[in-house]
């Protein structure tokens, strides 16, 4: 496995025609010039093609059993989101397919989903526990986040969210489930090392703000960050509390008001866009882009990848979403998927740029530009990915 890598002639997504040359040592990017001498290298040539960071999915619930395509024929008879949730479908319905497999097996189902995304030049996947939803299976999701990291050339963070939705066979209230399982079960996951940040649903058909700040609490107590789930269905009132605890990041978010903007905004929040399910549920309240812009608050997009609202396993259809759904321009959606989904992940030291000391994930691509990334439906134009600088596709 060669330590030292220059890829020449390559075109960066900065719009200048020039060229350059990239070299990486030791697994990170060392220099960026127009010519750089081969002595000591092994040479890949770019032929001028474009070379992007390893595109970054910072929301996922890739890890499940089970499959709801059934609630999309539901929905497409009109029966909506809330409805099948109340009914007993929705992320319930996950919950009896996921308890039944062990972490291996987990992977195993789970392998095709991540492997489409490992196609399309993604290198870092976020995933999420919240199809357990009991102890032992949630830190059973986490355990095989963490075992895909033996099996693919992949960097993943994980992410407790116990806080999902209620279980139909929990006997207690919300503030039981908090305490006994969604606590208890973080501590346990902090303990073996399992855990990289923590999430929570609010929402309406899950928890309150005020019911998920226990958690936010013990999160904090243990040095980890969190994220949170809201103003997705209704304006739910996450954001605030989000803030409070200077959250990574809000995810979902249609329903953001100017004054959840700015709470953003102050904190140093990103926002998670999630158009797969914005247009699996045929939704009409889009995420208040132009606020977002105004304020300068970083816009990250993500597959959302679950059995149910976002059965999306395409990071480049995410970003078309993003442009043609959301109104981001072709600039905004790469760095949706590089600079900000690094962020949204703590992780901004490290992955989502092309400069010296970065970790040498990248992707090059059959295009000269950008928009020939964004703008196609049905072509994946990935001709190598570069993971902590070692060619692993291609």
């Amino acid at each position: 496995m060669p330590n030292a890598i220059l890829l020449t002639n390559a075109r960066l997504a900065d719009g200048e025609d020039d060229l350059v040359d990239i070299a990486i040592r030791d697994g990170r990017i060392t220099i960026i010039d127009a010519t750089l001498s081969h002595d000591g290298y092994e040479v890949e040539d770019c032929e001028g093609r474009l070379v992007t960071p390893g595109l970054i999915d910072c929301h996922t619930h890739i890890i499940h059993g089970g499959d709801r395509t059934g609630e999309f024929e539901m929905r497409l008879l009109g029966v909506t989101y809330q409805e099948i949730a109340r009914a007993g479908g929705g992320i319930v319905s996950t919950v009896a397919a996921t308890r039944a497999l062990d972490p291996e097996e987990l992977v195993a189902e789970s392998l095709p989903r991540i492997d489409a995304l490992l196609s399309e030049g993604v290198t870092t996947i976020e995933i999420k526990s919240g199809y357990g939803l009991s102890i032992r299976a949630e830190l059973d999701m986490l355990r095989a986040a963490r075992l895909l990291e033996t099996l693919r050339s992949v960097r993943v963070k994980t992410t407790w969210l116990a806080a999902h939705t209620m279980p139909m066979d929990f006997d207690g209230t919300k503030a039981d489930y908090i305490s006994n399982v969604a606590i208890a079960g973080l501590r346990q996951a902090h303990a073996e090392g399992l855990v990289d940040a923590v999430d929570a649903f609010c929402e309406s058909i899950a928890f309150s703000a005020e019911e998920i700040r226990p958690l936010f609490a013990v999160a904090r107590e243990l040095g980890l960050p969190v994220k949170l789930h809201t103003e997705q269905l209704t304006q739910s009132g996450g954001t605030s509390l989000a803030a409070e605890f200077g959250a990574l990041s809000v995810d979902h978010f249609e329903y953001g008001k100017d004054a959840e903007v700015a709470a953003i905004a102050a904190s140093g929040t990103v926002a998670v866009l999630l158009p797969g399910a914005y247009y699996m549920l045929s939704e009409t309240q889009k995420p208040p882009v132009e606020a977002l812009r105004r304020a300068n608050v970083p816009m990250a997009l993500a597959t959302d990848c679950n059995p149910g609202t976002s059965p999306v396993s395409s990071i480049l259809t995410t970003m078309n979403m993003g442009a043609v759904l959301f109104g981001l321009t072709v600039r905004e959606c790469l760095e949706a998927v590089t600079v900000h989904a690094a962020r949204a992940l703590g992780l901004a030291d490290e992955i989502g740029r092309l400069d010296p000391g970065a970790s040498a994930d990248l992707a090059i691509w059959d295009v000269e530009c950008p928009a020939q990334l964004v703008g196609r439906l049905g072509i994946n134009s990935l001709h190598k990915r570069i993971f902590k600088g070692t060619v692993v596709h291609g």
